[in-house]
């Protein structure tokens, strides 16, 4: 069975490869406005991951230009969970 292809977050919508590549690290984003999207923590930290990020979306609550924050939850570092938006 062939794996599915998931996308990354940041990728452009004409980006001839906007999926997941071998030899890079992602967390998955869940809930939010970036929900199923992946985001390359490549060279980060344990810490750095636990901390999250506060990811640039144009679909969330503030539009574009707006924050959508995510974090590691419960200890798992291989998926951040939204915690909201910002402006």
């Amino acid at each position: 069975m062939e794996e599915l292809r998931r996308r990354v977050y940041g990728a452009d919508h004409d980006d001839p490869h906007p999926y997941a590549r071998d030899g890079h690290t992602y967390v998955e984003l869940v809930g939010g406005p970036l929900d199923g999207l992946l985001c390359d923590v490549t060279g980060l930290s344990p810490a750095e991951v636990r901390e999250g990020a506060a990811l640039i979306t144009e679909i969330g609550a503030h539009g574009p230009g707006g924050r959508a924050w995510y974090s590691a939850w419960d200890g798992d570092l291989t998926r951040w969970h939204w915690d909201g938006d910002s402006p």
